[in-house]
């Protein structure tokens, strides 16, 4: 059991601080409803199904289920029309939200929820809920199988204010021995189904057992994500998986790796040490410039090969940024109010804390990591052209980026990649929907569904700044300069929730840990 869990720290990367025991979400105390009839009134639809804006409209819930979508007429003054407004039954509730903007909750596809350097559900939580994010993928379950079944089960009854949770396990976590057989490693996917988990996270092992496993965990009926880790990329790489039946791959690890056309491996410095992340992140950061350049035969070979299969992306672009502009993300506005005085430590120059790479980090570098952006944006953006998945995931709480509001952001990059911005808010729902074979239930806005909702007072498509809780800086007219935007309501099961109160409490438990240790934000090699 140890020797399996270390080798899964090397291949992951993962700090010891995962295995920190995090604290479980409290008792619900947030939330209105679900009521037996909710309306919320005059509010413009993006729907999350790639359909333009359209509005104003009243759309009614019945308890937790999407009921009607009532169009009220042209968004002039004078001309709504209130002959067809639904009524308002007994027991029910309106929102007024004229002017807003609603859109299908959004989905993490990568969630991990806190470790050592975050150990507190509560935040976590409510950092995503106030970001609009009603549905998680955790990609690990590293606080423990029981520990996330158990969230994930109170979450489902919505006995405490967090998102939905889809539980992917570690592949390999919690055998007895190391699983070095076939064999072995479908009895682990069987057992790992019986205990319900969602699926799996793999990182990477013999040929014969990511085959083995990922095959039986497809027949299984569970769905499965990877990240390709350099240890065992060169034997196994994302078109292996794909084949095998991997139903997605996280960041791009493994991809470029099959598209290599002078060599079959990376080119690693002779120097080069996995286990010191300064030489594994500078020199990831070098790697698409060696694979096939875009649109040549064996770039569109690979791409065809996973469209074919139907195979999602989750690229994660946010939680590199750093390694491209690292002042940037170091100087985030919202660290000083939001990131808990651990996690800000966790992000310091160090040799043990997973991401913290910056022993000596610049120029050179971050330019190689934005030629590194352009060739992954562009194979991304091809991808969703032709017809392929992308989802948004954001992996927080490592390299700067803090759990809610690295959302956004990874919205922001879809968008530099190419992303119109209503093909962005599907990659943000519909999409992570079918992802995780929910989209019956979640991802649009449709009668019949689940109402999970993102409410904001801005139009997102204009600025998907909007969506940050700190908001977007906006002159008006009378040259006074405010704040707009920041979600208004998230909705999830019908239940409605103040997005701003939830981020107060952030503020809170954050100001509270501040004062318990003495803590002030200072840059890192400051006094």
């Amino acid at each position: 059991m140890k020797k399996l869990f270390f080798l899964s720290l090397i291949l992951t990367g993962l700090s010891l601080h995962a295995q920190v025991s995090v604290k479980k979400a409290p008792e619900l105390k947030e939330g209105d409803g679900p009521y037996p009839q909710l309306i919320i009134r005059g509010v413009t639809l993006i729907d999350g199904t790639g359909a333009p804006a359209v509005g104003p409209v009243d759309i009614v819930v019945k308890q937790n289920r999407i009921e009607k979508i009532v169009s009220l007429g042209l968004p002039v003054p004078g001309m709504v029309s209130n002959s067809n407004r639904p009524k308002l039954e007994a027991g029910g509730k309106e929102l007024d939200c004229e002017g807003m903007y609603l859109m299908p909750g959004f989905v993490d596809m990568h969630g991990h929820i806190g470790g050592g350097q975050a150990p507190n559900a509560e935040y976590v939580f409510k950092l995503w809920m106030a970001h609009g994010i009603t549905t998680i993928r955790e990609p690990g379950s590293g606080n423990g199988v029981d520990w996330v079944l158990d969230q994930k089960n109170k979450s489902s009854k919505n006995l405490i204010t967090a998102p939905r949770i889809k539980a992917y396990v570690s592949f390999g976590s919690g055998s007895n021995e190391p699983i070095s057989t076939p064999e072995q490693a479908r009895t682990w996917v069987n057992e790992n189904k019986n205990k319900g988990a969602d699926g799996v996270k793999f990182f990477g092992a013999a040929p014969e057992i990511m085959d083995a496993a990922i095959r039986e965990n497809k027949r299984l009926g569970l769905r499965s994500a990877c990240h390709h880790a350099q240890l065992g990329v060169a034997r196994w790489n994302v078109y292996n998986s794909a084949k095998a039946g991997l139903t997605s791959m996280e960041h791009w690890y493994g991809l470029p790796e099959a598209m290599l056309e002078n060599s079959t491996l990376q080119n690693y410095p002779l120097n080069y040490n996995y286990s010191n992340e300064q030489h594994r992140f500078e020199e990831a950061g070098k790697l698409w410039k060696q694979a096939a350049a875009p649109y040549s035969p064996k770039w569109n070979a690979l791409m065809d090969s996973l469209l074919k299969l139907d195979f999602t992306l989750d690229p994660t672009f946010n939680i590199y940024e750093a390694a491209r502009d690292l002042h940037k993300a170091r100087r985030q506005e919202w660290h000083e109010a939001y990131t808990l005085p651990k996690l800000w430590a966790f992000y310091q120059p160090s040799r043990q804390a997973h991401g913290s790479f910056w022993f000596s980090w610049g120029t050179e570098q971050e330019t190689a990591w934005r030629e590194n952006y352009r060739l992954w944006m562009t194979f991304v953006n091809e991808y969703k052209n032709r017809g392929g998945r992308v989802t948004v995931g954001t992996d927080s709480g490592f390299i700067f980026q803090l759990y809610g509001f690295s959302y956004p952001r990874e919205l922001e990059l879809l968008r530099e990649a190419g992303f119109h911005p209503l093909e962005v808010i599907r990659s943000a729902t519909l999409y992570g929907a079918q992802a995780l074979g929910m989209e019956k239930e979640i991802g649009s806005v449709e009668i019949g569904k689940l109402a999970d909702f993102a409410i904001v007072d801005q139009n997102p498509l204009e600025n998907l700044q909007v969506l940050y809780g700190t908001g977007a800086i906006k002159l008006m007219e009378d040259n006074t300069v405010k704040r707009v935007g920041g979600v208004k309501y998230t909705v999830k099961d019908g239940i409605v929730y103040d997005s701003k109160k939830l981020l107060a409490d952030v503020k809170k438990i954050v100001d509270e840990e501040k004062s318990n240790a003495g803590f002030v934000l200072k840059q890192p090699g400051t006094n």
